[in-house]
């Protein structure tokens, strides 16, 4: 018997070609991990005497640049709701294509203020459809057995994308970086437009035949197969319930005593998570190394940062299911407690002319990036999505979606002035009590979703 060793194949088929259109969708995650980091090694560039912009950029208008992509994005998850479901889960993702590869394209046109601004925009209205288009695009298309496997795929990528970034923006003038990742969007678009619409989606629609076609490419089976056929009569089945089901408003969803506490302890971790420093520290890393003292290459020394987050990505998905989502969130937020403790220290004592090691606050933010990806950063989403049931859990995400972009728009926005006019020890110290609320929050009022049903968390949350 022969044995395929390049792609998975079980009684279901073969896995190979979910994982070519899972990894396809996700580089635009990818991108968005390119945009996420550009800030960062760019911000020297363009505030040096030869500045692309024609002059040095002023830290205000450098914060607008950083802020723009997350204020976009706010408003980019309503618009991709609607075109996710209006017209497709295939187009989704070729808009966002089209958006990022314009948002490189105008970078490479102009540096003017007002242009990059601009470019930000385009970028972010993409990013606000990447956490909730591909998720879903990559789960409707993939079989039980790897769909948690390639579910994991969107933190991956987009920190592989960080950490691209941080490295060419170390050894790449500007012009280099952004010829270089203008091509992966321009490639993600020409490829997906090859790649098949979502099955789900295609029932949802009465494209039946062709749904059934687009699970026999997928799986490698022929379409006349028992296991096609189950999984069709599962989906029109699936869509018939959720047709039959009464629709849900906000209103409904806050007279019901459990789901306005899930609602409002959601909403509260969510501002915590938001409002931990990930943003600030990542922007604006450079800038914070020099303020603790660090005069080694702090450029070079960022590249540590997504490498960390990617390890603890891996780790926290080997973690979650053994201990659970509570004490990991828990645990996250008390070891950011300390590590923003150590960093505004060292920052405060350099600042009242002392000295400290040079390796502390690095230590103390790669410790902090590394419990933000292993814990803050996705634990919060793994909750939400088991806490409330498949009636609300769209409606309700897509808000959370919205306020942790906007949030993270308020964070970069203030975060220079409040650095200029206070001191950016304060800024980090304010960081270390905002972990501290997430950890308390977290520890006392927060139910362990794991292993239970939406219908027993809703129990927890009402005391019973």
């Amino acid at each position: 018997m022969a044995v395929d060793n390049d792609c998975a194949r079980n009684e279901k088929g073969n896995a190979c070609m979910q994982w070519l259109v899972a990894m396809l969708a996700n580089t635009t995650l990818l991108t968005y991990g390119f945009q996420a980091g550009w800030v960062s090694p760019m911000t020297k560039v363009l505030q040096s005497a030869d500045s692309p912009a024609g002059y040095p950029l002023s830290d205000y208008e450098i914060s607008w640049i950083a802020s723009a992509l997350c204020i976009a994005a706010t408003f980019g998850v309503s618009l991709f709701a609607y075109i996710v479901d209006r017209f497709g889960r295939k187009v989704a993702v070729l808009i966002m294509a089209v958006l990022q590869a314009l948002c490189w394209i105008m970078k490479l046109s102009s540096a003017n203020i007002a242009v990059l601004i601009m470019a930000r925009l385009c970028g972010g209205l993409s990013a606000g459809g990447c956490y909730n288009v591909v998720p879903m695009y990559v789960r409707e298309i993939s079989q039980d057995d790897i769909r948690g496997v390639l579910g994991s795929f969107i933190i991956l990528f987009q920190n592989i994308g960080i950490l691209a970034m941080f490295a060419m923006g170390a050894y790449f003038d500007y012009y280099t970086v952004l010829w270089i990742v203008v091509w992966v969007p321009v490639l993600t678009f020409v490829m997906m437009l090859k790649a098949p619409e979502s099955p789900a989606f295609l029932v949802k629609k009465g494209k039946v035949d062709e749904a059934a076609s687009t699970i026999a490419f997928l799986r490698r089976l022929a379409v006349d197969d028992k296991v096609i056929q189950n999984e069709i009569d599962y989906m029109k089945n699936q869509e018939l319930t959720y047709n039959s089901l009464p629709k849900v408003s906000f209103k409904t969803i806050f007279q019901n005593k459990a789901w306005r506490r899930g609602c409002i302890l959601n909403v509260i971790l969510v501002t915590f998570q938001t409002n931990s420093g990930n943003f600030a520290t990542l922007t604006y890393s450079p800038a914070i190394l020099k303020s603790a003292g660090v005069t080694w290459n702090p450029e070079l020394q960022t590249l540590s940062f997504p490498a960390v987050m990617i390890l603890a990505s891996f780790i926290s998905m080997s973690c979650v299911e053994k201990f659970g989502r509570k004490p990991l969130i828990s645990i996250a937020f008390a070891v950011a407690v300390l590590s923003h403790a150590v960093l505004g220290t060292t920052m405060l004592l350099q600042h009242q002319g002392g000295s400290t090691p040079g390796w502390m606050p690095v230590i103390a933010i790669i410790t902090y990036v590394a419990v933000y990806a292993g814990g803050i950063s996705p634990m919060p989403y793994i909750i939400m999505a088991e806490m409330f049931n498949f009636q609300i859990r769209a409606k309700v995400m897509g808000c959370l979606v919205t306020q942790a972009w906007f949030m993270s728009f308020v964070q970069l926005a203030a975060f220079t002035a409040v650095a200029n006019f206070l001191g950016t020890h304060t800024v980090v110290y304010c960081y270390a009590g905002i972990n501290l609320c997430g950890a308390l929050v977290s520890l006392v009022f927060l139910p362990e979703t794991k292993g239970k049903t939406a219908e027993q968390i809703e129990m927890d949350l009402l005391g019973k």
